[in-house]
């Protein structure tokens, strides 16, 4: 009977301890009531309680997420899409998430639908496709102010999905196939008109330098041709300079030699006229007069009057050739008539 007594104490405090003991986690923390009326909030870690007196609820205070259903909104321009929506948030103070508010969940839900059929419903379609950003910030304002009486932070919120009509879908693809194409068209006549412009200008510069290298080439033909010319000209002067000079040399050379070998007056008078004859006879621009030239002038002047002195109507033919008539004869050589 005594063991009895003893095993039943000891089964009474083994759950008497059982229930004293609480272990909160490090994520937790734990709303001890006692006769229904908040005690206490306690840390994580070991906790003790009255047993049958005092009650724990642990909270939870890592970040939770809320899937928000998708609903019909209407926006500015009558198009109705289907907007659904994720929320996430983290309790910051355990007692007013569980004494404000009976069902934290259904009211965070139902708070963020509304607030997201009124934005969504105040902007146009194109708008709400191209401004989620804008919408997920807003809507983690209106929340995160809304949820805070009740102890919970809202950290954001993330537009899943806004899913228009299947008319305006295909009406959207088909604005986006004539986009791209009139795009598509744009960009290859601009790269058709950019290739021609290239083209012309390639053409012209083409044209321009082949027209400076025709007219550099012109310029250096010319330039060329003139100097040749130049050149030419002054070569055959001065040829022309050396072969009289040396005619009139080698002349000169003559006419003293044969005065030095003792010929009368009339040999060198015949030899100076002979080589004034190849002298003025060649193609040299510079002739060498000797410098008795005057006295071979009186000379031949002497010599003429002789001949005249001596001149004869007599008719003196060419050897072979018979006399001539007196009527045959050349006016002048023709012998007066007696009337």
């Amino acid at each position: 009977m005594p063991f009895i007594v003893l095993g039943v104490l000891a089964l009474i405090l083994i759950l008497v301890a059982t229930r004293a003991v609480k272990i909160v986690r490090p994520y937790q923390r734990g709303l001890v009531e006692r006769f229904g009326r908040y005690k206490a909030t306690r840390d994580p870690g070991f906790n003790v309680i009255i047993p049958f007196v005092d009650t724990i609820e642990l909270i939870d205070m890592r970040e939770q997420v809320v899937d928000v259903p998708p609903q019909e909104v209407i926006t500015e321009d009558n198009v109705v899409v289907s907007v659904d929506a994720v929320v996430y948030y983290e309790a910051t103070d355990p007692k007013r998430l569980v004494y404000n508010v009976a069902d934290f969940l259904t009211a965070i839900t139902k708070l963020a639908q509304t607030n997201l059929r009124n934005l969504v419903g105040d902007l146009e379609l194109d708008k709400a496709l191209t401004s989620r950003d804008r919408i997920n910030t807003r809507l983690r304002e209106v929340l995160d102010e809304a949820t805070d009486k009740w102890g919970v932070r809202v950290v954001r919120v993330e537009i899943q999905r806004i899913d228009p009509p299947s008319e305006v879908v295909e009406a959207m693809h088909a604005q986006m196939r004539a986009e791209r194409d009139r795009r598509a068209t744009v960009t290859e006549a601009n790269g058709y008109r950019e290739a021609a412009i290239a083209r012309a200008n390639g053409e012209k510069e083409a044209s321009v330098l082949a027209a400076e290298g025709r007219k550099e080439a012109a310029v250096l033909d010319a330039e060329g041709e003139a100097r040749a010319i130049e050149l030419r000209a002054d070569a055959d002067k001065l040829r022309l300079q050396r072969l009289g000079e040396g005619e009139g040399e080698g002349a000169q050379a003559r006419l003293t030699g044969i005065r030095e070998a003792g010929a009368d007056q009339a040999v060198l008078t015949v030899e100076y006229l002979s080589a004034l004859e190849r002298i003025g006879d060649g193609r040299a621009t510079k002739l060498v007069i000797p410098a008795e030239f005057q006295g071979l002038l009186g000379t031949v002047k002497a010599m003429t009057e002789m001949v005249r002195d001596g001149d004869t109507e007599e008719v003196r033919p060419k050897e072979g050739l018979p006399v001539p008539d007196a009527d045959e004869r050349v006016d002048g050589l023709r012998p007066p008539v007696d009337h």
